[in-house]
């Protein structure tokens, strides 16, 4: 997918603002003698920004805008170092409520419905991204935040919540809680858009089937707006991404070069209007593909294919490179577990150790499930775990985001 002119002319007029402003990313683009980009070969000359790069520039560094126009920051979350914090003007505001809005509508969401909101508020993205756009949509928001399940089941009841805006580790929490409850009849959800963290098919059946909602994965991320970059529509077959906002990009993470459309690599995404801290050319490290060709639906829209994971999610052990993913996809294999699982690496005696918890009900031969599913493990990634089958419910649910690999080689 190839930088469009009328996308390259949006660009250049963030490197002029970047570097009017003096900012740390428009002291990078000076530094390196570049004023404008005329072709999209010239655009891949452009530097590659980083999240240390933004960390670097810790508090304000990355303010472009004038900080009169400057109405409010988010942040990350800071806990894997020095927090990044990305201001917006009034028009950032606005055109995140933008798209997060063309997000619902895509999900076939509408003015009539009550979006119950549960992702925290605060310096995170979520919780604020979820209302603006709610209200730029004319629906009703409930504000909810994370926590307090009885009240969350209590509001969702009396209030008649037609969608559950969440995280899939907090949706599944519901899920179960409104089956122990036997309170289904009585909630009225219809549809469920679900951000924030990777979830597996199994996961997403689970969460679709107890609740009988409809699905959707929004993308986003702290540094690009947050999330409402991108949903998928009625058809399943991607995300679309709002490119009249952003411009994305798929490279190999290793050598840095763009990937055909259709192939894995990493996303990298420029953001084309954004004021407060505009970014060119940001690695997010989330790993997806551009699936080519038109959808069903008819939109215009490039789609990325659903988040495969993280360039950083890669274990190494026993010297073998291991991705949750791979874990998953075994996992998947067994209809006797539940979508809940756990990874924990440990250095014991000079050796590492991966110990996998699994849940499944009281049915089955605990032993001779914990042997078969460490046999399919071993067949894919070459060396044989420790399986743990612990009834359902026992391993840890969360109302934020699930650990689900706990390497305690480095506590």
């Amino acid at each position: 997918m190839q930088i469009s002119n009328e996308q390259l002319k949006l660009v250049n007029d963030r490197i002029r603002a970047l570097i009017a402003s003096d900012s740390f990313y428009g002291k990078k683009l000076a530094e390196a003698g570049i004023t404008e980009v005329h072709t999209p070969e010239d655009f891949l000359k452009l530097p590659f920004s980083e999240k240390n790069d933004l960390r670097e520039a810790y508090p304000l560094g990355l303010m472009t805008a004038p900080e009169e126009e400057i109405v409010r920051i988010h942040s990350s979350s800071g806990t894997t170092g020095t927090p990044v914090i990305i201001p917006y003007t009034r028009k950032d505001v606005d055109d995140w409520a933008t798209m997060f809005a063309r997000c619902y509508e895509v999900a076939g969401i509408t003015n009539r419905d009550r979006i119950q909101i549960t992702p925290g508020y605060g310096l995170w993205t979520a919780g604020i991204g979820f209302q603006n756009g709610c209200e730029k949509l004319g629906a009703m928001a409930v504000p909810m935040g994370p926590g307090n399940t009885e009240k969350q089941l209590q509001m969702m009841q009396d209030l008649g919540s037609t969608v559950l805006c969440s995280t899939s580790s907090y949706a599944l929490l519901l899920t179960e809680e409104i089956e122990k409850r036997g309170i289904k009849d009585k909630i009225k959800l219809r549809k469920g858009v679900i951000g924030s963290e990777r979830w597996s098919d199994k996961m997403r059946q689970r969460i679709s089937e107890g609740l009988g909602i409809e699905l959707y994965d929004i993308y986003g991320l702290t540094e690009i707006y947050g999330p409402g970059i991108g949903i998928n529509c009625e058809h399943n077959t991607g995300m679309h991404i709002w490119d009249d906002f952003l411009y994305l990009e798929i490279i190999d993470p290793k050598t840095g070069e763009p990937v055909p459309d259709g192939e894995f690599g990493e996303i990298v995404i420029t953001t084309l209007v954004k004021e407060g801290a505009p970014l060119i050319r940001y690695r997010t490290h989330d790993l997806s593909r551009i699936i080519p060709g038109e959808c069903p639906c008819g939109r215009s829209y490039p789609r990325i294919d659903v988040i495969q994971g993280r360039t950083d999610d890669m274990m190494k052990i026993k010297g073998v490179n291991v991705f949750p993913k791979q874990i998953e996809e075994v996992l998947a294999a067994f209809p006797e577990i539940s979508s809940e699982y756990q990874i924990r690496i440990s250095h014991l005696d000079g050796k590492d150790t991966m110990r996998i918890y699994v849940e499944t009900n009281g049915h089955v031969n605990f032993d001779d499930l914990s042997h078969r599913i460490a046999e399919k493990v071993k067949s894919r990634i070459g060396f044989t775990p420790i399986v743990k089958v612990v009834e359902i419910g026992v391993l840890p649910r969360s109302m934020k985001k699930t650990a689900r690999v706990i390497d305690e080689r480095f506590a």
